[in-house]
């Protein structure tokens, strides 16, 4: 799990960079398409601050592996994996979207996701707790 959480957090915290210093770059990137001047730059900006409101947390709980709280950062970046991957691939499929970072960024974050939930799935090996059989 501290791998994970280091990976997230340098990739979340990276693509908050982005997404709040050069908001239109990044959605052109992403999507292939100029964002509103006005609305678009600022929800961009605002998507930014919350990847690096991740990323943070992350970083803080990539030592902690054993606590509770790290377990929930990693939980809730398998709520927010889940829930990019098919926001992502509906932009391309449905919207026909396609900056060149669009499909590398659905395959991140669904590989992203898998290795969520390997981290979450219980690790005991032990056969003491199953029932005879």
């Amino acid at each position: 799990m501290p791998l994970l959480l280091t990976i997230t957090a340098v990739i979340e915290a990276a693509a908050g960079v982005a997404l709040l210093t050069a908001p239109a770059l990044a959605a052109f990137l992403l999507f292939g398409v100029a964002l509103d001047a006005q609305t678009g730059s600022g929800v961009g900006r605002v998507a930014g601050a919350a990847l690096i409101a991740l990323g943070v947390a992350c970083w803080c709980a990539r030592r902690d592996e054993s606590s509770r709280a790290a377990m929930g950062v990693v939980a809730a970046m398998l709520s927010y994996n889940l829930a990019v991957v098919p926001i992502l691939a509906y932009a391309g499929l449905a919207q026909s979207a396609g900056g060149i970072l669009l499909w590398p960024a659905v395959a991140l974050h669904a590989a992203q996701a898998m290795w969520c939930i390997t981290c979450l799935r219980p690790q005991n090996s032990s056969t003491a707790d199953l029932p005879p059989g």
